[in-house]
């Protein structure tokens, strides 16, 4: 499957028309739903098959980010045969009280993986968070980059972004 077949179904999958309140305020009329392809098991089997390449060579552990990234990381650990992360937002209060779940981070070279990146924000707080407790990541992967300013946000972190598609590839479908 190419790159522009995959952005043909990532669009007829999330591509809702409608009324939407967008997280600024601002009312939409076509929204763009990532969950619908994360649910959809064949399709995100093929995106992560798809992406598999872009994983840095000499990655230890890829580390998925609350909520989008979870599905996204699993998928992606299936086809490259990494161990996972799943990183909270904040640690848990209870149990283990960690932040990063799943393989142990520290020490090791992690990728970040998300799924779409508009400003970087999350990532950046996460990535901050991750190096504290000792990995070493200099590498994000993503499923969709909004080209919103994320990928300038991480290079100011020392963090290169790589996606599998852009807005531009998604618009062009």
């Amino acid at each position: 499957m190419t790159s522009s077949d995959l952005a043909r179904r990532i669009h007829a999958v999330s591509h809702l028309t409608g009324r939407f309140t967008l997280r600024s305020g601002i009312t939409a009329t076509e929204y763009f739903d990532k969950y619908r392809f994360e649910a959809d098991p064949v399709l995100l089997d093929e995106i992560a098959g798809a992406m598999a390449p872009l994983v840095p060579s000499g990655t230890e552990v890829l580390a998925g980010l609350e909520m989008g990234g979870i599905p996204v990381v699993t998928a992606l650990g299936r086809h490259t045969g990494l161990p996972c992360a799943f990183v909270r937002k904040q640690a848990k209060p209870y149990g283990t009280c960690r932040l990063a779940e799943g393989a142990e981070v520290t020490g090791r070279r992690v990728a970040v993986v998300e799924d779409v990146v508009t400003s970087g924000g999350q990532i950046v707080l996460s990535t901050a968070d991750l190096r504290g407790l000792g990995a070493r990541i200099d590498t994000a992967v993503c499923v969709i980059d909004r080209e919103q300013g994320g990928a300038e946000a991480l290079a100011a972190e020392g963090i290169g972004l790589i996606s599998l598609l852009t807005a531009a590839d998604l618009a062009a479908r």
